[in-house]
C-alpha cells in the first residue's frame, strides 16, 4: 500500500503543512483531548480549520458527517480522516494513533493502580466518591443527545423501546442497533419523520474526499480488507501461541465485536461491554467496571478506551486465578490490555479507509441519514439504561438511599450542564470528596 498518493486539489487547505508539523499537532491534540467527542471535535475544528487553516470548513463538515455514519469513536475517526486528507496513509496512521496513544498509556497506569491497590481504603473511598460523578456525566449525555435527537413521536418510541429492550427484556445490544437501523429504513419508506432536519447533508458543492492508496472499486476494498484481516490475525495468533487461549481468545473476539457495534459512542456501547465482561465472562465486577469508566473520564483520548481497562482486568484476574499461561498478573494484564486496544481501534482505521470512496454519496443519501437518525434515537434509551445501572451502584447504601451521593450527583449534573465544567475536574473532585468523607 503506497502512502505517497497526494491529497486532491479540490478544497485545498489554505496552508498545507509538512508531515513533521502535522505530527506535532496530532501529538499535542492527543495529549490534551479531554472532554469527550463534542469537545474533541471542537478542538480539531479550532486547530485545523480556524487557527492553522489546513482544512477548509466544507471539507471538515463533509468529514464529520461521514464519521458520524461509522461505528466507533467519531472524534478519533475524524482525526484519522483529516490526517488522510493532508498526508495520505501515513497521515491517517499518525493522526489516528496519536489521538489514542497518550490516553492509552495513562489509562494503563491507572488500571494497574486500581488492580494492584483497589483494596487500599483511601483508593476505595476515592472510587466510591467518583460514582455519583459518573451518574451525572452519563445523565448529561442522555440529556444532551436526547435534546438533539428525540424530537418526534417516532424518535420517542425508538428511545423508549431501546430502554425497555435492553434494560428490562435484556436483549443483546447488537440486536437493538440492528433493529434501529431496519426501523429507520422502514420509517423512511413510510414517510415517518424521526429527526426534523436530521443529520442533513453537507453544503452543496464538490468537497472532495481524500485520495487513498490502492485505487477505487471492489478490488481496492478486497485488498484493504485482506490486509486488515491479516493485521488482526497476526497479533492475535502470536498472543494465543505464546501464552495460550485463556482469556485472550475471548478478549480478542469480544472486543472486536464491540468495535463493530459502537454506534452512538462509548456511552452507548458500555451496556454491551458490561453485559459481556461482567455478567458473561466475569472478568471484573460491576463496581470495577464503573470505576474504569470514571478513570477513562480523566484521561485524554476517546472514552471507548475504557475497554482497555476492562481488558487489563480480564488478564490480571485470569492470572490471579492461574489461567493465563503462567504469566504474572501484571504481564497478563498488560497483554490483554494491549490486545484489547489493538482489536478495538484497528476496525476504526478500516472503516475510514474503506468508506472514503462512499463519502460524498453517503453524505447525501436520505436513507443513510434516516438509519443514522433512528440509531441516534435508540442510543438515548441505551445510555439511559447505563445511567440507571450506575445509579444503583452509586446511591445504594445498607438497603437505603445515600442522600449525600444523590446531592453530589445533582450538583455535578448542574456543573456539567449549566456551567460546562470539565469531566476531568469533576471526577477529581468526586474522588477527593470520597476520601474526605472516609476521613471524617
Amino acid at each position: 500500500m503506497d502512502d505517497t498518493t497526494a491529497p486532491p486539489q479540490l478544497s485545498r487547505p489554505t496552508h498545507a503543512p509538512s508531515f513533521a508539523d502535522a505530527v506535532r499537532v496530532w501529538l499535542r491534540i492527543g495529549l490534551v483531548s479531554f472532554g469527550g467527542p463534542a469537545a474533541q471535535i471542537a478542538m480539531l475544528h479550532e486547530e485545523l480549520v480556524e487557527r492553522r487553516r489546513w482544512i477548509d470548513e466544507r471539507a471538515f463538515l463533509t468529514a464529520l458527517n461521514f464519521c458520524m455514519l461509522l461505528p466507533g469513536p467519531e472524534a478519533q475517526q475524524l482525526a484519522t480522516y483529516l490526517g488522510l486528507k493532508l498526508h495520505g496513509l501515513r497521515g491517517a496512521l499518525a493522526a489516528g494513533m496519536l489521538f489514542v496513544l497518550p490516553g492509552a498509556l495513562v489509562l494503563f497506569a491507572l488500571a494497574w493502580l486500581a488492580a494492584a491497590n483497589g483494596d487500599w481504603p483511601p483508593l476505595r473511598a476515592a472510587f466510591k466518591g467518583m460514582l455519583p460523578i459518573v451518574v451525572a456525566l452519563v445523565a448529561a449525555a442522555v440529556w444532551r443527545i436526547g435534546g438533539r435527537t428525540v424530537k418526534t413521536p417516532t424518535a420517542w418510541a425508538l428511545a423508549i423501546g431501546a430502554f425497555v429492550g435492553l434494560g428490562v427484556v435484556g436483549l443483546p445490544f447488537p440486536w437493538i442497533i440492528g433493529a434501529a437501523l431496519l426501523i429507520g429504513l422502514a420509517a423512511d419508506r413510510l414517510g415517518l419523520v424521526i429527526a426534523p432536519g436530521g443529520h442533513g447533508p453537507v453544503p452543496a458543492g464538490p468537497a472532495a474526499a481524500p485520495a487513498i492508496p490502492g485505487g477505487r472499486g471492489a478490488w481496492r476494498l478486497l485488498r484493504l480488507t485482506a490486509i486488515f484481516a491479516l493485521l488482526w490475525i497476526g497479533p492475535v495468533a502470536l498472543v494465543l501461541t505464546a501464552v495460550g487461549p485463556r482469556p485472550f481468545a475471548d478478549v480478542a473476539i469480544f472486543f472486536t465485536q464491540a468495535a463493530f457495534v459502537t454506534f452512538g459512542g462509548a456511552y452507548a456501547v458500555l451496556p454491551f461491554v458490561a453485559q459481556g465482561a461482567v455478567a458473561h465472562y466475569g472478568w471484573l465486577s460491576r463496581p470495577e467496571m464503573v470505576h474504569g469508566l470514571a478513570l477513562a473520564e480523566t484521561t485524554p483520548g476517546p472514552l471507548i478506551l475504557v475497554t482497555q481497562y476492562v481488558g487489563f482486568f480480564a488478564g490480571w484476574n485470569a492470572a490471579v486465578a492461574g489461567h493465563a499461561g503462567g504469566l504474572s498478573a501484571l504481564a497478563a494484564g498488560a497483554t490483554a490490555a494491549a490486545l484489547t486496544t489493538w482489536v478495538t481501534f484497528l476496525p476504526c482505521f478500516w472503516f475510514v479507509l474503506a468508506g472514503v470512496p462512499l463519502v460524498e454519496r453517503l453524505s447525501r443519501d436520505r436513507r443513510a441519514h434516516a438509519a443514522l437518525s433512528s440509531v441516534s434515537a435508540a442510543v438515548v434509551g441505551v445510555i439511559a439504561t447505563l445511567a440507571l445501572s450506575i445509579a444503583r451502584e452509586a446511591f445504594a447504601t445498607g438497603g437505603g438511599v445515600d442522600g449525600l451521593a444523590v446531592g453530589v450527583a445533582v450538583i455535578a449534573f448542574l456543573a456539567v450542564w449549566r456551567f460546562k465544567v470539565s469531566a476531568l475536574w469533576l471526577v477529581i473532585a468526586g474522588a477527593a470528596c470520597g476520601v474526605a468523607r472516609m476521613t471524617l
